[in-house]
């Protein structure tokens, strides 16, 4: 479905109330990276000087990393088996031995082992505070600049806000950047576990690294030999217990054989039914043996362990001090920026590109605007003069603007064979849009060919061209033997090619009234006269003498003009019956190569 093109930026893509797009061309996205290019770098700029700020500021992380090996454990009757026995560790184990690395009890072994309670380096914050970052980086432009900013002998900002806190306050702190600076983890589906810690020194991360290593095999031996003792206590007793029944069965047994009966009368030696047999009484006493036996077996094995304890985990790989720092990855993080600089950048320039009301492609006229755009003059330079040079054509005859301008005088006199441009009126929507250089570089043209020219300065309210063009010596043109006229108000140009009437004659006859201009210019016997007239934000009613012109040209500024007050501008001239030929966009930072009422380059008159 085709969507009809309406945002700003979207007229470079065609006329914007006649013409449909169904995609966006690659010049089209060029042109938008030309316009807005600036915008984009700006933003590009920023984004890396704002990553190369963070990244000088930020403390170097260094990281080192120890891996573990768990072993499944395997009971000791299946050890004893000649058969082959398969047994593993599902993820439950596996995430429990790794909690247990992470836990506090470990964390506590390794500050009381290392002493990082009273580490300087250890307890310093990871993350540096925004007068601390400002602070490092005007120290760094200062070395640049061969100037220190830090006072010797002063301690950093972080030491003496540690110093503050209570002793519970800093151990928790220091377990706290303890558990933020560790990281465990299962390496794939294995039993290996890695064991990574970061800090700003990287000795110190390997010592970490190891220490939390050799606390946790520490752990798991202790865990099992006090297990052990455990189990021996409890073996111990119940051997007490097994060997007073054994005795006590096998006696009971013996003086039973003795007396060669078959029964036992603890009373008084008689005889009843339903007492034990000899057969009963020696098994009763080889159970209570074997018991004691299978017991005391058991706690030799636990005496055993716990002089010998073997744990199930061992070191793989030992963690070194690291060479490079692991963050801030610099080279990264400025690339990061530079693309988030870019992304920001387009972003940026779209959402300008949505909200710019302002005139900036000759696709953007025509249709609604009343007004179709013949020519787009590029800016003469600030080194030349700019705006203020009023006889460019003059000065720089083979600059682009110059050439534009001698197609705009091609195109005026190409407007309507049948009716020839005699007295042409230029105006603008803004007073600063350029229409008075235009106009008198326009006169200076058409003198050039020899065609009898005269411009009026009819701007009453802001008008320069009386100021700028009229000679020093107020030279009046009659003094000049090719001139005819007699009129004190016009006066000879300073460059003398062409005749100008000055603002306060313009005044006098009050050409701002349509008839008076009509009645004025069937007095003048000049083959061409260009009018420069006020422009729109002078009021729509010094526009009237528009009407008694042949042609009106209208003036907008690239980049500058809106397009309603354009708008405005077309309509007051067609209401007034002002015959208005096209216009010119100034200051064109790009010419398009899109639609033109006349192409063909030339210097002919």
């Amino acid at each position: 479905m085709n969507r009809q093109l309406t945002s700003p930026w979207f007229s470079y893509l065609g006329k914007t109330d006649a013409v449909e797009r169904e995609f966006i061309a690659l010049s089209d996205i060029i042109l938008f990276l030309r316009l807005y290019m600036r915008s984009i770098v700006g933003c590009v700029f920023v984004a890396m000087l704002l990553s190369w700020a963070y990244v000088t500021t930020t403390d170097s992380t260094y990281t080192a990393t120890t891996q573990i090996l768990i072993q499944p454990k395997i009971p000791q009757l299946l050890q004893q088996q000649a058969a082959e026995v398969n047994l593993s560790l599902d993820t439950a184990q596996v995430e429990s031995q790794i909690a247990v690395m992470q836990s506090e009890n470990i964390a506590q072994v390794v500050i009381d082992e290392l002493g990082l309670t009273e580490d300087p380096v250890f307890t310093q914050p990871r993350k540096p505070t925004m007068k601390d970052r400002f602070t490092r980086l005007k120290a760094v432009v200062g070395g640049w600049l061969g100037s220190t900013s830090a006072e010797p002998g002063e301690d950093p900002p972080e030491v003496a806000a540690d110093g503050q806190l209570t002793p519970f306050e800093r151990a928790r702190r220091t377990m706290w950047l303890l558990q933020g600076g560790l990281d465990v983890r299962r390496v794939g589906v294995s039993y290996a576990i890695s064991i990574t810690f970061s800090s700003p020194d990287p000795d110190l991360s390997a010592q970490i690294a190891n220490a939390i290593a050799s606390s946790f095999i520490e752990e798991q031996i202790e865990t099992k030999a006090e297990s052990a003792r455990q189990g021996g206590r409890w073996l111990e007793i119940r051997l007490k217990e097994l060997r007073t029944q054994m005795n006590e069965a096998t006696q009971i047994a013996q003086e039973f054989r003795a007396r060669h009966d078959y029964a036992i009368d603890r009373a008084g030696g008689a005889e009843e039914p339903g007492e034990p047999t000899l057969e009963e009484l020696e098994a009763n006493a080889e159970t209570y043996r074997k018991m004691y036996e299978s017991f005391l077996q058991a706690y030799t094995n636990s005496v055993t362990q716990q002089s010998y304890p073997v744990a199930d985990a061992r070191v793989l790989t030992p963690a070194t001090p690291p060479l490079a720092p692991s963050a801030p990855r610099r080279k990264l993080f400025i690339a990061f920026g530079m693309v988030a600089g870019v992304m920001f950048g387009v972003g940026i320039a779209f959402l300008r590109s949505m909200l710019d009301a302002t005139l900036r492609s000759p696709d953007q006229f025509g249709g609604g605007l009343g007004v179709e755009c013949i020519a787009q003059l590029p800016p003469l330079g600030r080194r030349k003069g700019g705006d203020a040079v009023y006889d460019a054509v003059i000065r720089y005859p083979r600059s682009g603007l110059s050439e534009k301008l001698r197609e705009v005088r091609t195109a005026i006199s190409l407007a309507d064979p049948s009716r020839p441009v005699r007295t042409l009126g230029i105006t603008s929507c803004l007073p600063s849009d350029g229409k008075s250089f235009c106009a008198a570089n326009l006169a200076t043209l058409y003198a050039q060919c020899g065609v009898r020219t005269m411009l009026v300065d009819a701007d009453l309210e802001h008008g320069v061209l009386t100021s700028r063009l009229a000679p020093p010596s107020r030279r009046y043109a009659s003094e000049f033997p090719w001139k005819s006229t007699s009129d004190p108000d016009v006066l000879a140009s300073a460059g003398g090619s062409f005749d100008l009437l000055v603002r306060d004659g313009a005044t006098a006859k009050g050409l701002v009234d349509q008839k008076q201009m009509k009645a004025y210019l069937r007095e003048t016997h000049y083959d061409m006269v260009i009018v420069d007239l006020p422009p729109l934000t002078s009021g729509g009613e010094h526009l009237v003498s528009a009407a008694a012109l042949d042609a009106v040209l209208v003036v907008v500024e690239w980049g500058r003009t809106p397009t309603d007050m354009l708008a405005d501008l077309s309509r007051t001239l067609h209401a007034g019956k002002a015959n208005v030929i096209g216009a010119l966009m100034t200051k064109a930072r790009f010419v398009s190569t899109g639609k033109s009422a006349y192409r063909r380059r030339g210097t002919a008159c």
